[in-house]
């Protein structure tokens, strides 16, 4: 029995956001029976995606229940989200299906449709904050790749849809036919990691104070030094106490989690490129121990520093 998947999109969406989802179920169904039947609809049918014209059908004439709904995002999803029809139209269809899933700013459509009250999710890093801003019966989750949560499913940026998509693909069938549309797509199975891999420095918004800007640069230039918040407030010009209190408004992240987040980062920089022990990678790191920085590791990226290597190191030269 074929799976129903139902792609919704809007004026400017984003091409990826559509195309990588459908990629892993179409390519499910061209190696097993019973895999899925993907449809793509929009309110009015057709509609532009990254200035490309793609053919939908239309929303409203969509009829009976489908397994997946898979809501997309791109630039356009904030006149998406004010856009009532479409908002009506996506309860009806999420109501009767046996999963609602979201592909990056996707999220703001179904939590404007009050889809996410009450559940964990997550969206693009760069619009975690917003969507925790505007609508706060949901619980957002800024570092994960993709959050499930009953039968509802959110996805990060733009190529984490694919991520999602391999993930329900396995919940359906199984590992080995996720692995295998994985390597015919040339992408892991399982991304290691969450969006904290996207540079801890570029996703602190901007900050006004001098003395808070000259600590944060001064954590990404050496994040191994003795970063105590003593010495944070002291660079900063700031008291302890005053320091302590404005570091996690500005940054979103207490000074501990932030340099165990900048740590992280340069350890996976060195684990991708050099053959270090552990023992050193974690010295060069700033971290006490192996088994301080595998602890580190797991809370900040999901998986351990031997396992990041593993999928992450690069090759050299022949």
């Amino acid at each position: 029995m074929e799976r129903e998947v139902l792609v919704v999109g809007f004026p400017d969406a984003a091409l990826l956001d559509i195309a990588g989802p459908v990629e892993v179920f179409q390519g499910a169904s061209g190696v097993r029976d019973g895999g899925y039947r993907v449809r793509l609809a929009a309110v009015g049918g057709g509609f532009t995606a990254s200035g490309i014209g793609v053919a939908a059908d239309d929303l409203r004439e969509v009829a009976g229940p489908v397994d997946t709904v898979v809501v997309v995002g791109g630039f356009g999803f904030e006149a998406a989200a004010r856009d009532a029809v479409l908002l009506g139209e996506l309860r009806r269809v999420a109501g009767s299906a046996r999963r609602v899933t979201s592909v990056c700013t996707g999220a703001f459509l179904l939590a404007a449709a009050g889809l996410l009250d009450g559940a964990r999710a997550t969206t693009h890093w760069a619009y975690c904050r917003r969507l925790a801003a505007d609508h706060p019966r949901v619980e957002v989750v800024p570092d994960a790749i993709f959050v499930c949560d009953g039968r509802l499913a959110t996805s990060a940026g733009v190529t984490a849809g694919i991520d999602l998509a391999l993930a329900l693909l396995e919940r359906d069938h199984d590992a080995a036919l996720a692995r295998l549309v994985a390597r015919w797509l040339v992408v892991f199975l399982q991304r290691p990691g969450g969006q904290s891999q996207f540079s801890v420095r570029a996703r602190v918004p901007p900050v006004r104070e001098p003395g808070l800007r000259a600590v944060l640069d001064a954590i990404a230039d050496d994040p191994a030094a003795a970063w105590t918040v003593g010495e944070m407030a002291r660079r900063a010009a700031m008291s302890p106490r005053h320091f302590a209190r404005v570091f996690p408004r500005r940054v979103g992240a207490s000074p501990a989690r932030y340099v165990e987040q900048a740590r992280v980062e340069a350890a996976a920089g060195v684990l991708e490129s050099g053959d270090e022990g552990l023992d050193v990678v974690a010295r060069r790191s700033g971290f006490g121990s192996a088994e301080t920085m595998r602890r580190a590791f797991l809370r900040v990226l999901g998986v351990t520093p031997g396992g990041y290597r593993h999928r992450f190191r690069t090759t050299g030269a022949a």
